[in-house]
């Protein structure tokens, strides 16, 4: 009983938005249904998925099991984050993979991990160089006795602090 009224209630509310909206607004757009997630794999090749049925079902399913949630999250089932969350996995896994590879490089001020780890945080090429001389400055009281999401944690707070990284940091993200 709760599924069919959810169903009414979501035929309902779909009614009430293909009244409001002219159809140039449904040519631009070549989704063909609500987003990612299970609902999405379940009902995206129906055929077709723009008409309220399918849309209806994909919405349902997709709110019943959160699955779109956590695709987005993870970047699943057709989802994407915009490797926001998926970047941030990305540094810490490889800081922690290569720790101390880094560790040595933050202290010599190069290396190709230090290059890997710059490019992973989102810091510009051309400003590689002043990043490694952030690193080694630092590498003594911020890198050589902690932990590499210690580090991580050091260099997001530096990166976000510093005059010239602070500013392109922002324009690159």
């Amino acid at each position: 009983m709760k599924r069919i009224v959810g169903l009414s209630v979501g035929l309902s509310i779909g009614l009430m938005v293909l009244s409001f909206q002219p159809e140039a607004v449904f040519a631009a757009n070549p989704d063909t249904g609500p987003g990612c997630g299970l609902g999405k794999l379940a009902w995206g090749d129906f055929k077709g998925p723009k008409q309220i049925a399918p849309q209806v079902m994909m919405a349902t399913t997709n709110g019943t099991f959160g699955s779109q949630t956590f695709g987005i999250s993870f970047g699943t089932s057709g989802c994407t984050n915009n490797g926001v969350i998926m970047r941030t996995e990305l540094v810490h896994a490889f800081a922690g993979a290569t720790f101390e590879n880094l560790q040595q490089e933050m202290a010599q001020g190069q290396g190709e991990h230090l290059t890997s780890l710059a490019t992973l945080l989102g810091v510009p090429p051309a400003y590689h160089r002043e990043f490694f001389i952030l690193a080694q400055e630092n590498y003594t009281m911020h890198v050589e006795h902690v932990s590499s999401e210690q580090m991580i944690a050091w260099l997001h707070k530096a990166l976000a602090e510093h005059p010239v990284l602070s500013k392109v940091m922002a324009i690159a993200s």
